[in-house]
């Protein structure tokens, strides 16, 4: 070999040597952890330091939420969460002052802070979350305003035939059991919420030792550290064990499912049935299969038509959902509507079907890249919350999918029984 091609050679093998080195690197940065430091209080604390970061975001997650409503008093953790900033003032703050974001969401497992601004702004931004849930302010007065406010928009909720449907199909699922409530709660139930309730609901569960709090963007983490200890250390954390378990859901309901509404030109169509919790071994097959089920459906009904499972610390539910369904050719007379012959084979017959290897792969595919791109941050916070093995498991987990997991899952849900919900127009 000559000199020129020897050069040519060794050139084109160390570009591609060094290809390898930076993906590898990517990679590896990618699902690089964080600084990870405990207070005196129990407050699990994560930074990321990114120079390269605009903005500096900070999340404060508590790890429990509607799951642990009291029965009748649905509602309650969302309340809580929304008494924690219950005017626009402080989003506005950030937006104008702190140039970036602030919100708070909840769920059945967990409530979230996730607050933005720019990296010169971390301090303030962190005082500002501090105070909202070392001193949260929970009297009559802002009660009453912040349950006024989510009774109304519970009040637009119920008057979508969509809500109604998801609503319906998970009480029959679960009946009393926390996933057959709803986490908003209702016209009914929020009405009876004081105070009292959320004071309660605060020195239960809104406590130190009941969060996890991550920063990430171009910030020094001793500062960040040093901050934290100033501003959370006085955070109380709770004298008592949250229950991390809850009596078994009763068996699904098997009697009508038939909803008849007065709107024109609906057609909500709704079947579920028990699905697995987020830690479940099979959990990462199931989402494949999920996909599979969902690919096919819309394939045969159109983009109207959906599959998804939902994602909680207990086992949760799988959900076939069609939009507009025969909308107009259907319609309730009475408590009876005119059903296809085949209606309630439709769960049966997806999972009968063979697995083809190339929806197989395409399902996979999806699920990878969707996993992919989830916040690191978010990756270690559902590992305190849902109680998972490690964010590199996770993140693995759906690339180690084989068909025969996906088979696995198939024979675990044909023993689960499947209900469904029709919210329909009533015949004139």
């Amino acid at each position: 070999m000559n000199t020129r091609n020897y050069l040519k050679t060794f050139t084109l093998s160390a570009l591609i040597l060094f290809a390898a080195i930076s993906f590898s690197y990517s990679q590896a940065a990618k699902i690089s952890g964080p600084r990870q430091e405990k207070l005196l209080n129990n407050l699990k604390l994560l930074i990321w330091t990114e120079p390269a970061a605009e903005k500096v975001a900070v999340k404060l997650r508590i790890h429990s939420g509607a799951a642990f409503d009291l029965q009748n008093k649905e509602g309650t953790m969302a309340l809580l969460a929304d008494n924690l900033f219950p005017n626009e003032a402080a989003k506005e703050f950030f937006r104008e002052d702190l140039g970036g974001s602030l919100d708070v969401m909840s769920n059945y497992d967990y409530i979230q802070i996730n607050a933005t601004g720019k990296p010169d702004q971390v301090l303030v931004i962190l005082e500002t979350l501090a105070n909202a849930v070392t001193k949260p302010l929970i009297d009559k007065e802002t009660t009453a305003k912040v349950r006024a406010a989510r009774i109304e928009k519970v009040k637009e909720l119920e008057k979508n035939p969509s809500h109604v449907a998801d609503q319906a199909v998970a009480k029959r699922l679960f009946g009393s059991f926390p996933y057959g409530r709803s986490a908003d709660g209702t016209i009914e139930s929020l009405a009876k919420i004081d105070f009292a309730d959320l004071l309660l609901a605060k020195q239960r569960f809104l406590t130190a030792d009941n969060a996890t709090l991550a920063v990430s963007g171009n910030v020094k983490s001793d500062f960040v550290f040093k901050v934290v200890r100033q501003l959370f250390g006085g955070w109380e954390k709770s004298d008592k064990k949250i229950p991390s378990t809850f009596a078994q859901p009763d068996a699904p309901a098997m009697n009508s499912f038939l909803m008849p509404t007065e709107n024109e030109n609906v057609s909500e169509l709704r079947f579920a049935f028990r699905g697995l919790a987020r830690n479940d071994k099979d959990f990462a097959a199931s989402e494949v299969l999920t996909r599979i089920l969902h690919n096919r459906l819309q394939a045969k009904e159109g983009n109207k038509a959906m599959v998804y499972q939902t994602s909680h610390l207990l086992p949760s539910f799988v959900v076939l959902k069609f939009s507009d369904w025969n909308v107009g050719m259907v319609r309730a007379e009475g408590n009876n509507v005119a059903l296809p012959v085949d209606f309630f084979e439709t769960v049966g017959n997806l999972l009968k079907a063979e697995i083809k290897t190339d929806e197989f792969e395409k399902a996979k595919s999806e699920i990878v890249t969707e996993r992919s791109k989830i916040n690191a941050a978010d990756l270690w916070l559902d590992l305190d919350t849902f109680k998972l093995v490690s964010v590199k498991d996770e993140i693995q987990k759906p690339s180690n999918v084989t068909i025969a997991d996906v088979q696995k899952v198939i024979e675990r849900w044909k023993k689960e029984s499947v209900v469904a919900a029709l919210v329909v127009s009533k015949s004139k």
